[in-house]
């Protein structure tokens, strides 16, 4: 067990006193099992326990004896891991498997940036399995993973949830095969992060140091509430200047209508007449025609080449499709609108972490300071639940609760 306290110490997992409790609820488990540490332990014990343990103490102390266990079992089996002598034959099993992913994500239509995450978080789980056949895989390696992702890496909340959907998909459509028990892993810890919000005077000395290109799109993406994938995937005919509206193609293939801003319309109006210039030049090349979404290039071949489907902010030079390997024109890279949005914000001398996404948070924020009702808000900017939007409630300039400091 010296070895397990030398372990959690290592790690940083509780303080030297803490540790102590750890060691203590494991040997009480396995004396309540009347087993040695060396034991085989199935989750009936440990569930027998836990509900022999809750009669007897805390919530709170139930919920520690609970991640004691889970760590010692999640140690054991790290270190009884070894190397598999069938590693070629392995890495082949695993070349088959990511192959099958990758047809399986494209087939569901998922997004060429979520096939990149989750093929990125397959290849930490093969590292990690060290020389596991993924036919031998079941609920035990996931939980051990996302425990080793809060223990040992120490993620946020949010990338283990993210790893977790990886490898969901994975065993659903790929080995077929079922996912139980995961809520015994250790969970990382959620922390409350509030949005970074500039305020109005800081988004006008941003954009006086903007220009061009660069300054249209952060307008718009600050004007219609966007992201910034959003704003790189919009067209030529998601712009509506009669009805001052904006549709915009968000996360999970949902779209939803914005408002357009009226100070952004001759210049947006400008702009697609310069655009129009690239797109007589590309059909005059008789360049393949740009990318659609899912199935559309399969169902109008001819659709691409058409104005409507144009890109908005199309890139300058065409470059390989990394999907279909189709030389084409893309929209501009979102790391152009990144630098300048950085480089922006310092000469601006503005002392906040200044992102794309701050814009976003700004336009929410904004709209809310104006009296605007929180629904509303929830509708522009896409948010599937209202407590993703009432996070804003917590950031706005006003004092809403009209509360006095007793320094004041």
């Amino acid at each position: 067990m010296e070895d397990f306290k030398s372990y959690l110490l290592s790690r940083h997992i509780p303080d030297e006193k803490k540790s102590g409790f750890y060691m203590y609820w494991v040997s009480q488990f396995y004396a309540h099992c009347n087993k040695s540490p060396c034991d085989r332990v199935e989750s009936e014990d440990v569930d027998q326990y836990l509900k022999f343990l809750s009669k007897r103490r805390e919530d709170w102390q139930v919920k520690q004896a609970s991640e004691a266990i889970e760590l010692y079992l999640f140690f054991r089996r790290k270190k009884q891991a070894g190397q598999n002598s069938r590693y070629f034959d392995v890495c082949e099993q695993w070349k088959c498997v990511i192959g099958d992913m990758k047809k399986m994500l494209r087939l569901k239509h998922l997004s060429f940036r979520t096939e990149q995450t989750y093929l990125g978080w397959m290849r930490r789980f093969y590292r990690f399995l060290n020389g596991r056949s993924p036919n031998a895989l079941d609920s035990t390696h996931v939980k051990d993973f996302m425990t080793h992702l809060a223990v040992e890496r120490r993620v946020a909340a949010s990338t283990q949830n993210q790893a977790f959907n990886a490898i969901l998909f994975l065993f659903r459509h790929v080995l077929d095969k079922p996912i139980d028990n995961i809520g015994e892993a250790i969970r990382a810890k959620r922390k409350r992060r509030l949005p970074v919000v500039l305020t109005k005077p800081e988004i006008k000395s941003l954009f006086e140091q903007m220009s061009g290109l660069n300054l249209l799109m952060a307008k718009t993406i600050y004007g219609c509430g966007l992201r910034l994938r959003e704003c790189m995937n919009m067209r030529i005919k998601d712009i509506d200047f009669y009805r001052m509206a904006v549709t915009v193609h968000g996360k999970g293939d949902k779209d939803r209508e914005t408002v357009l801003p009226e100070s952004i319309k001759d210049p947006l109006k400008n702009h697609i007449e310069s655009v129009r210039k690239i797109y007589k030049k590309d059909r005059g090349n008789d360049l393949p025609g740009v990318r659609l979404p899912n199935t559309l290039e399969r169902k109008f071949p001819s659709a691409g080449k058409e104005w409507a489907w144009f890109w908005l902010f199309p890139s300058s030079s065409i470059s390989m499709d990394p999907v279909s390997k189709i030389v084409r024109r893309h929209h501009v890279h979102p790391s152009n609108l990144q630098k300048n949005i950085k480089i922006a914000a310092s000469r601006a001398k503005i002392h906040k972490r200044v992102t794309v996404h701050a814009l976003r948070h700004s336009f929410a924020t904004h709209l809310l300071e104006n009296g605007q009702d929180i629904r509303t808000i929830q509708d522009l900017l896409g948010h599937s639940s209202l407590q993703t939007t009432m996070i804003y409630t917590h950031v706005v300039s006003k004092n809403k609760l009209g509360i006095i400091s007793p320094l004041d």
